[in-house]
């Protein structure tokens, strides 16, 4: 099975920018996206073949999550079940009969690190969420959770420590996920490979230089940790300020 995540930074202005044609030649099973910035029906992804599935954020043309998958799931859950964090599209759930797969756009903490409280507040919540479906059947969580987890998943750690994505506390959150029976499928296969980003600023030719972070996830409940088969950054892809990652996994 391969699957896609990808934050598209405006599915619309993705859409111009060549989205359509990197899924269709990816031909992945399930696309995952993150950053729609739209509501569904205000634009057409021509994806003949895929279902498509939208939890949008109530702001007009702010985050927003997506899921087009070539199966259709058992069921559909938008959200985490807690009315606090019902209004921003941060997470989409598809349940099929062997696993979960969740994609989630994790709340950044912004500059001054101003909504650092609100995101350990999603952490704390996301992963109650996460352990209950995993005791149901495992489950692939991807997205963009805007952390760097290690000093090797960014160009520069010494400058960020303190900044939104390279926090102590955004990356013990990172940490207290893995502990509760979840594998960094990346870090898995590639525990000491530098310079693999996903996200680059729009500054200072941050890509060209590849200044990046690696902030974009696959995470896999511990026991389908012997199925990874590859996860490959796709950093020649363009079309947004993040990259598509591609997991291929033996379910």
């Amino acid at each position: 099975m391969k699957i896609i995540t990808w934050n598209v930074n405006g599915i619309r202005a993705c859409l111009g920018k060549g989205f359509l044609e990197y899924v269709r030649s990816e031909d992945a099973d399930i696309i995952c996206i993150q950053e729609t910035k739209m509501q569904e029906g205000q634009a057409t992804v021509d994806l003949p073949g895929y279902l498509q599935y939208w939890n949008s954020a109530e702001k007009k043309g702010y985050s927003g999550t997506a899921v087009f998958t070539k199966a259709e799931p058992l069921s559909a859950i938008l959200d985490i079940g807690i009315k606090a964090h019902g209004t921003e599209g941060r997470s989409l759930a598809l349940e099929y009969p062997s696993f979960y797969i969740i994609t989630n756009y994790t709340p950044n903490s912004q500059d001054q690190l101003a909504r650092l409280g609100y995101r350990l507040k999603w952490e704390t919540d996301n992963r109650a969420f996460l352990e209950c479906l995993d005791k149901k059947k495992p489950l692939i969580l991807c997205g963009d959770l805007n952390v760097a987890p290690q000093e090797i998943d960014l160009k520069n750690p010494s400058s960020n420590r303190k900044n939104a994505g390279f926090t102590d506390e955004e990356r013990g959150a990172f940490s207290q996920l893995l502990a509760a029976g979840f594998t960094d499928a990346y870090r898995h296969l590639y525990p000491d490979k530098a310079d693999a980003y996903t996200w680059w600023s729009y500054r200072f030719r941050a890509r060209e230089r590849n200044a990046g972070w690696r902030i974009d996830h696959f995470i896999v409940s511990d026991r389908l940790k012997p199925l990874i088969q590859d996860v490959i950054i796709r950093d020649d892809i363009l079309g947004s300020d993040h990259c598509p990652v591609v997991l291929n996994i033996d379910l």
